[in-house]
C-alpha cells in the first residue's frame, strides 16, 4: 500500500512514524515544522522528505497528510492547510494523531473534500528511545475512507487498529494518562522519598524499577485483581495507618496521591469495596 505521505508537525511522533513508513516503502513528501532547523533535523531523522518551515502547498501534494502537532495547534493548522490547499484537498486523506480529539477538528479540510480521521498509537514517545510499535493498539476513527487508510497504516506499522467513536476518545486517552502518564510522577516521588532517607538516586531507581517491572509482568499474566499485593490487598489497615503518619513529613501532594490511589484500589480491586473504603478512611486519618 506504499504511497506518498506528508508529515506536518514532525516532532517525536511524526519522526518515528515517518521513519518507519519510509522503511516500509512509503515516499515521504513535505516534512513541516516551525523552523528551518527543526524541519531539516526531522528530514534527517526520517531519512527522506522535503524540509518546510511552515505551511505551504507542498503538504497537500501527498496522498496522505499526517498531522502530528500538539492538540492545541491542530485547529489552527487545519485552517492554514485549508487556506493554502483550496480545492486541491478533494480526495486527499488527512489524519491526525491526537489521542483526545476526533476528526471534527479537521472540519475546514473536510469541507474542501478531504477524507478526515485520526490514528493514535497507544505508546509513549520520549524522543530519545525509539518505541516499539509491533502489537501496539492504534485507536482509529474518521469517515470511511480515512478510517480504512488509518487501519492499513496501523497494520503496516505492526500495530493493531481498533475503531472507536470520536466521542469516546477523551476517555480512551485518559486511560493512557492514568496508567503511563501518572507513572512518571509516582516513580519520581518515590525516588525522592528514598533519597530523603539516605538512598542515592541510582540506588533508589535500582530499588523501584525491578518492582515496577515485576508488577507489570504479574498484571499481564494474572490480571490486576489476582496480581494485587500490598497491605490493602491483605486488609492490613495498621500498616496503612503507619504509612499515613510517616507521609505527613512529605509534601501534601504525596499524601493525597497515596490516599486517592488507596481509595481507587479499594473500589476497583477489593472484594468488599464498601467495607474496605470505610476501614481505609479510618486508617488514613491517623
Amino acid at each position: 500500500m506504499a504511497r506518498t505521505i506528508s508529515i506536518v508537525g514532525a516532532g517525536r511522533v511524526g519522526k518515528t512514524l515517518g521513519k518507519r513508513l519510509r522503511q516500509l516503502g512509503w515516499r515521504i513528501g513535505a516534512v513541516v515544522t516551525r523552523s528551518a532547523a527543526t524541519s531539516r533535523a526531522a528530514v534527517q531523522a526520517i531519512g527522506a522528505g522535503l524540509a518546510r518551515s511552515g505551511i505551504t502547498i507542498d503538504a497537500a501534494s501527498a496522498d496522505v497528510i499526517l498531522l502530528t502537532t500538539p492538540d492545541d495547534k491542530l485547529a489552527g493548522v487545519a485552517r492554514a492547510l485549508a487556506e493554502v490547499g483550496g480545492k486541491g484537498w478533494r480526495g486527499k486523506i488527512v489524519l491526525h494523531t491526537s489521542g483526545t480529539l476526533d476528526r471534527s477538528v479537521l472540519a475546514p479540510l473536510a469541507r474542501l473534500g478531504a477524507a478526515t480521521g485520526s490514528l493514535h498509537p497507544m505508546q509513549t514517545f520520549s524522543g530519545t528511545v525509539t518505541p516499539k510499535l509491533s502489537g501496539v493498539i492504534f485507536a482509529v476513527e474518521g469517515d470511511p475512507k480515512a478510517r480504512r487508510a488509518a487501519q492499513n497504516i496501523a497494520r503496516a506499522l505492526g500495530g493493531v487498529p481498533v475503531v472507536i467513536e470520536g466521542r469516546d476518545k477523551p476517555v480512551y486517552h485518559a486511560t493512557a494518562v492514568l496508567v503511563a502518564g501518572s507513572g512518571f510522577p509516582l516513580i519520581e516521588s518515590a525516588v525522592r522519598m528514598l533519597v530523603r532517607i539516605g538512598f542515592t538516586r541510582r540506588r533508589a531507581m535500582q530499588t523501584l524499577l525491578p518492582l515496577t517491572r515485576q508488577m507489570l509482568d504479574n498484571v499481564e499474566r494474572l490480571g490486576p485483581r489476582t496480581a494485587w499485593t500490598g497491605p490493602l490487598s491483605r486488609g492490613d489497615y495498621a500498616v496503612i495507618a503507619t504509612h499515613a503518619g510517616a507521609l505527613k513529613r512529605h509534601p501534601r501532594e504525596v499524601q493525597e496521591a497515596y490516599a486517592a490511589l488507596a481509595h481507587l484500589a479499594a473500589r476497583v480491586l477489593s472484594k468488599r469495596p464498601a467495607s474496605a473504603a470505610k476501614q481505609l478512611k479510618r486508617a488514613l486519618k491517623v
